[in-house]
């Protein structure tokens, strides 16, 4: 059974076989969680995601998918880039963000990796509700069959973190 733990903090200070980047669908870096990982992480990050875009995804990684590749600087053997979707309203369809956990434990597990550290995904610019997006990662994750040890979600402020403790409850807390 896979451990789901929450700490407050910065993604790329988590020590894990992969870190999940919330990327968006250029894989060349932006805002957010995106760009901390491209910082840290280091142009080794950069150079793997453009030899991506020149290869297999040339228009870009589509919503809901992921792909790993070096961590560069960060304290992890991977980085899986997966893409959000864009909240749009209440009728928005959940499936594509549910989509992003499964395939980066899909990832993760080809990799062999057994830590996996995610944030969350698909809540800041790209507008997601924080409670609604918490909800859909602790279930999805707990869901899926894995051969990861430790899904860690790693979030960044103190709405993020009491968000997912409501879904997970105070025993996941660290």
């Amino acid at each position: 059974m896979t451990a789901i733990v929450l700490v407050r903090g910065d993604i790329t200070r988590q020590r894990a076989d992969a870190i999940v980047n919330a990327a968006n669908s250029s894989l060349l870096g932006g805002g957010g969680v995106d760009g901390a990982v491209h910082r840290r992480g280091g142009p080794a990050i950069l150079a793997e995601c453009r030899a991506l875009r020149a290869s297999r995804y040339g228009r870009g990684l589509p919503t809901g998918r992921a792909v790993a590749t070096t961590a560069g600087n960060l304290d992890a053997r991977w980085v899986i880039h997966t893409v959000g979707p864009v909240y749009e309203g209440p009728d928005s369809d959940p499936a594509p963000l549910a989509s992003c956990y499964r395939e980066s434990l899909r990832v993760a597990d080809e990799l062999g990796a057994r830590t996996v550290v995610f944030p969350a995904i698909s809540t800041g610019v790209y507008r997601w509700p924080m409670d609604d997006a918490a909800r859909i990662a602790v279930e999805t994750v707990r869901i899926t069959p894995t051969a990861v040890e430790e899904v860690r979600f790693a979030l960044f402020d103190d709405r993020a973190y009491e968000a997912f403790v409501r879904c997970l409850g105070p025993e996941g807390a660290g």
